[in-house]
């Protein structure tokens, strides 16, 4: 389609590898050594044949100017292009040209010359059926390549090619004045120091002169002999050009630069294949050689980017699909087709980091996001419970309080809502910490506002900051400590003038003793939002060492590193691909993970793999299990309990449940999976339960209930158990409203 997002403008997917580039012929070395490692031989032929036109001289007589660009040169030996065309060649089903059933064009054109340049040209004319006629002055065709090659494969290669074109050959025919030759167009190519009949190249147009109609190339024009078979080939092009507009500018000329990047090529160590007989491959050989061959693309993003490889999308793709969602064509006017592709971005910033040219999709999908909410068109569904989850962090959890005995305050602690809603002891070990070493520092209970920004929703999102910004303020603009990364970044974007420290960073320059203490060895996980934080990194992995931790380096880490799958919150959006980033993370190591993200520790204890906080560690916090999601709402009212009562000496009554409910075990584990909150059950069996709008099962003795909470349909079934006292037999959501 037309449209083409400015964010791709720059991107290089479509590039010619380093070798095309400096082939002469421009041959698309990715496409037919491609085919190559396929065994498909015959369709490696035709690729090489149709674009060189002689392929027995040229796979003869070429320099292989592409060796000196591989980056396989210091690898194990650039790739024999040269021996694999020649094996192309070799095991071919046929090498006969292909026959083209057109009718002739009525155009004359003439080509002064009967070398290797003119002969090419006269090659692809004929090839289009127009009524080409070469001039020869000598007694013979091929020029200076006899001398080359020996004369009967030269002259055998050109029959081959020629088998199934008419051309008019006049040998031993030297043409003095060009301007009395009868014909609509020529081209003169009389070799190295050969008669110029006058003419001057000028800017119009690859190969045109100063004389309307005539071309020039060649090594009458300082190409060397691959040069001059190319430009025989493409000056065809500019004389079909001409026939057909009177212009003579009507060809590109061949691209013999790429903007690729060396660096955007994953290197593959492989040494190169020698041939058995020190001349030619066999077919097995050719095989082995071809698969050495990088096929030099830049695919760093879809090679990294959990979302790019799972589409096998490249920026440009994205956007266009993005941009049908957006403004879609449809007659309805509603098409989706990239709704959950954009719900699915994690938003960790990997692919600009391993992009050369820093094109960030994370943050056009972050945008795309906000604009889709806008339009109403982004399902609710997908974030309905997080957003639900961060005003319950910021309302009913939520506390900002001044340290006790001060007035004003240097510093104030935000750990963020994740960390207490994981276990309240990392929250309140950190505020005492920060206490002993800055008596004046305050404490914020809350959510940074990445839930709503990941949803794409403005209103909500800027309510968050501005709440933010204005207690912040009311407590004499402190500087923030921090313990979530990914709090880091919203700060950082949408409150930049609040200066900001990680607690990992004043720990380490206390000089702090972990209380934990272990001999294994580990690896540190990066949380994505540190990508950048070089500082915070080396701080952590420190302090993982002095608890006598032997760290052992992930393949994905530091800059690299990788979500654990939280980011974009993109679980409701699609859960198997949510499942799939997790078991890719905890399978780079067989090592534990020393997390410094809780959502990291928490996602992948959950996945059963042994993790660890560094707080854990710093504080000597037992291993414990991992929270459900109703528990995580529980521990943040014990945490907000805690932090009153010891720090401020205040009792907070928790408001208790009107009911009393018992749930297993593995259904908590489902309730857990599918993101439905115990407390929305209970209001949905005190709804049943005072209304009397359920149903009997007599059977199983259960009853049965609905009830819409916030956007979403909650289903209950439950028996009772005594007063107020009730057994959850099975529970299960969905978006549908239910219409009495």
């Amino acid at each position: 389609m037309a449209f083409l997002h400015d964010l791709v403008k720059d991107c290089i997917q479509f590039e010619q590898a380093f070798c095309t580039a400096k082939c002469p012929f421009n041959l698309d070395v990715r496409d037919f050594i491609g085919k190559i490692q396929q065994g498909r031989f015959n369709v490696a032929y035709k690729t090489y044949q149709y674009t060189v036109g002689f392929p027995g001289i040229v796979s003869a007589l070429c320099h292989q100017p592409c060796r000196e660009v591989c980056p396989m040169a210091d690898n194990g030996g650039a790739i024999s292009v040269r021996k694999l065309e020649a094996a192309s060649i070799s095991y071919a089903r046929t090498r006969e040209p292909d026959q083209y059933n057109m009718p002739t064009k009525p155009q004359r054109i003439a080509i002064v010359g009967g070398g290797i340049s003119g002969l090419a040209c006269a090659l692809r004319l004929s090839t289009k059926k127009y009524n080409v006629t070469l001039f020869e002055k000598s007694d013979r065709i091929g020029g200076h390549l006899h001398g080359l090659m020996d004369s009967e494969t030269l002259l055998e290669d050109i029959a081959l090619q020629f088998k199934n074109e008419d051309y008019n050959l006049q040998l031993n025919t030297e043409i003095q004045d060009i301007a009395t030759l009868p014909f609509d167009a020529v081209y003169v190519a009389t070799g190295k120091d050969g008669n110029r009949f006058g003419l001057s190249l000028t800017d119009e147009g690859p190969y045109s002169t100063d004389r309307n109609g005539v071309f020039m190339g060649g090594s009458l024009t300082g190409a060397n002999t691959m040069e001059a078979i190319a430009q025989g080939l493409n000056v065809s092009s500019a004389i079909e050009g001409y026939l057909k507009t009177g212009q003579m500018n009507h060809t590109e000329p061949l691209l013999h630069q790429t903007q690729l990047t060396y660096d955007a090529i994953r290197m593959i160590p492989a040494p190169a294949v020698a041939p058995a007989n020190g001349v030619s491959f066999t077919r097995e050989e050719a095989l082995a050689e071809a698969k050495r061959c990088l096929r030099c693309t830049c695919d760093a993003c879809v090679y990294y980017s959990p979302l790019m490889n799972h589409f096998q999308k490249f920026p440009r793709k994205i956007t266009e699909d993005v941009e049908i969602s957006i403004n879609p064509s449809s007659l309805d006017g509603e098409a989706t087709v990239a709704t959950r592709l954009i719900a699915m971005c994690n938003h960790c910033g990997l692919c600009k980091e391993v992009c050369p040219k820093d094109i960030d999709v994370g943050e056009f999908l972050l945008q795309s996001h906000h604009t889709m909410r806008e339009k109403g068109k982004m399902p609710w569904a997908f974030h309905e419970f997080y957003l639900r989850d961060m005003e319950f962090a910021n309302s009913s959890a939520g506390l900002t309080r001044m340290p006790n005995g001060h007035d004003t305050c240097g510093y104030l602690f935000f750990p963020g809502c994740q960390m207490g809603a994981s276990d309240p002891r990392m929250v309140m070990e950190s505020y005492r910490f920060l206490l002993k070493t800055h008596p004046d520092t305050a404490l914020m209970l809350g959510c940074c506002g990445a839930p709503a920004d990941w949803a794409g929703n403005e209103p909500i999102h800027s309510e968050v900051i501005d709440r933010i910004r204005s207690d912040w303020k009311r407590l004499g603009e402190p500087t923030a400590i921090l313990a979530c990364t990914m709090c880091k970044q919203m700060f950082q974007r949408y409150l930049p003038e609040i200066k900001t420290e990680f607690i990992y960073t004043l720990l380490e320059q206390d000089g702090y003793t972990p209380k934990g203490n272990s001999n294994v060895a580990a690896s540190i996980f990066d949380p994505c939002a540190a990508r950048h934080e070089e500082q915070l990194q080396t701080h952590v992995r420190s302090i993982a060492q002095r608890a006598g931790y032997s760290l052992e380096p992930l393949p994905m880490e530091r800059r690299l590193a990788e979500c654990c799958s939280y980011g974009g919150q993109i679980g409701v959006a699609h859960p198997p691909y949510t499942r799939q980033i997790v078991e890719r993370r905890i399978g780079q190591s067989e090592n534990p993970y020393i997390a410094y993200c809780t959502n990291c520790r928490d996602i992948f204890a959950k996945a059963g793999k042994e993790t660890v906080h560094i707080l854990d560690i710093v504080f000597g916090l037992e291993r414990r299990p991992q929270p459900t999601v109703s528990e995580r709402q529980h521990n943040r009212l014990i945490l907000k309990k805690q932090v009153l009562k010891e720090f401020w000496n205040e009792d907070m009554d928790m408001e208790k449940e009107k009911i009393k409910l018992s749930v297993s075990p593995g259904l908590k584990e489902k309730l857990d999976r599918d993101l439905i909150l115990e407390t929305d059950l209970m209001t949905v069996i005190s709804h049943c339960e005072s209304t009397g709008s359920k149903l009997f099962d007599p059977e199983k003795g259960t009853f049965t209930g609905h009830l819409q909470v916030g956007n979403m349909t909650f289903w209950v079934e439950y028996r009772a158990t005594g007063n107020n006292e009730f057994e959850l037999v099975n529970s299960y959501s969905h978006r549908m409203k239910i219409e009495d």
